[in-house]
């Protein structure tokens, strides 16, 4: 229904755009309290260019020019195409993405715009991302790497016999447990940030017999790795192209140690 939205707009139909499925649902780590389905609209017409050294800048700069069109009119136009599908009353506008409400013959959906995210490794090669401006600026950009988040967390899903993803939805749904019975570091820990943390996991914490010991073999790895910043510098997201504990994220080491304290305490493990 959203890439019919943008068919029939008379501005994005003129556009170079993917629509795409994001998050819990495509990386197949949603639990029951996941009742939304995250989805990407990709603009290439423009892109936000990345450059690792200023030398690969400088023999880039005759190649890339101000843009014409600007992620701020695209995500004007976005909301207009998806008022014109599904009315006023069921688009609300956030400042990272469009809530599309629920109805008896459509689940409810975020829908965020996005522009190519283009991290130059040499002149003419790079990794490709997509990134958003939010309306409030904050943070001023996020960046994201879907394509490459997916292809790892397959990766390991299959190297650990399908148990990665197994785990994740384990703790997510503990923590979804946790949050209800008033334990804040759960409320405060995004599940995005549960299924990192089990990526960074040695393969090795999957192969126990019992889903029990899995998940505490799990768990106490990560506690025991996350006590100080120098243990878990070097961690990144499930894409490998971005830190996971750094300035740029919503969360912090010591807040990641504390959720996994509170969760090995609230399982019973010792």
């Amino acid at each position: 229904m959203i890439r019919s939205a943008i068919q029939i707009s008379p501005k994005l139909s003129q556009r170079t755009i993917r629509v795409f499925t994001q998050g819990s649902y495509r990386n197949r780590v949603n639990v029951r309290k996941d009742s939304d389905v995250d989805i990407g609209v990709l603009c290439f017409d423009t892109f936000f260019p990345e450059y690792p050294d200023e030398n690969v800048k400088l023999a880039r700069k005759s190649f890339d020019v101000s843009a014409v069109y600007t992620y701020a009119q695209f995500k004007n136009e976005l909301e207009e195409a998806l008022v014109a599908k599904f009315g006023r009353s069921a688009v609300t506008r956030g400042s990272k993405s469009f809530d599309v409400s629920e109805t008896s013959y459509r689940v409810e959906a975020d829908v965020a715009a996005f522009f190519e995210h283009r991290r130059y490794t040499t002149v003419n090669d790079y990794l490709s991302g997509v990134e958003m401006i939010p309306d409030d600026l904050r943070p001023p950009m996020v960046r994201n790497w879907p394509e490459q988040h997916y292809s790892n967390g397959v990766t390991k899903n299959s190297v650990t016999s399908r148990r990665f993803k197994r785990v994740v939805r384990i703790l997510k749904t503990l923590s979804n447990e946790m949050s209800a019975n008033g334990i804040s570091s759960a409320g405060r820990t995004p599940s995005f940030l549960v299924e990192c943390l089990v990526w960074n996991a040695p393969n090795a914490n999957f192969l126990n017999d019992s889903y029990w010991a899995m998940t505490r073999s799990v768990l106490a790895w990560l506690f025991n790795n996350t006590r100080t910043d120098e243990s878990c510098k070097d961690w990144g997201e499930v894409s490998n192209l971005k830190y996971l504990f750094n300035a740029s994220q919503p969360w912090t080491r010591a807040e990641a140690h504390r959720f996994i304290s509170d969760a090995w305490d609230y399982v019973g493990f010792d």
